[in-house]
């Protein structure tokens, strides 16, 4: 058996192949933490189709993108009248998830929603509800629905 021996006193030299250039560890900080809030997203959004799951939901689709953007979750409700549109937020709490949610986020999803329809030929008069599913650093959910009604987001 061979035995390594190392002195805690002696500062270990990091051969120069391995040295990161100046500035670079900011770099791979900031793309550390991306990376870490998109599987982080990923996470929130699989416990949320969980959630809709045990309450009878069908899902039809994770993560659809259109031309018009992109919809984290599209479910038929139990009854399979229409779909439920679902933007999943993850934060802290519940308050900071919900704040999360633009305007401008609100209406890119509702056109993503209308060109969704229109690729799997339901019209518009097709029943239709936005929810917004939220996440919180416990991993609790909290699920806002019809977070669009009236087809404005005043936030």
């Amino acid at each position: 058996m061979t035995q390594l021996c190392f002195d805690l006193d002696m500062p270990l030299a990091v051969p120069p192949a391995l040295q990161r250039p100046h500035g670079q560890h900011k770099r791979d900080s900031k793309h550390h933490r991306g990376q870490l809030a998109y599987l982080a997203g990923l996470a929130a959004e699989d416990q949320v189709v969980t959630h809709y799951l045990t309450r009878g939901h069908h899902l039809v689709a994770a993560r659809w993108r259109g031309k018009a953007g992109e919809i984290d979750l599209i479910l038929r409700p139990p009854d399979r009248d229409g779909f439920v549109f679902v933007e999943v937020k993850k934060s802290r709490s519940f308050g900071n998830a919900l704040a999360r949610v633009s305007a401008r986020q609100a209406h890119r999803i509702m056109r993503a929603a209308e060109e969704f329809l229109g690729q799997c030929g339901a019209g518009l008069l097709t029943n239709m509800r936005f929810d917004v599913a939220m996440v919180d650093a416990q991993g609790q959910i909290e699920v806002l629905e019809n977070a669009f009604a009236g087809g404005c987001w005043e936030h």
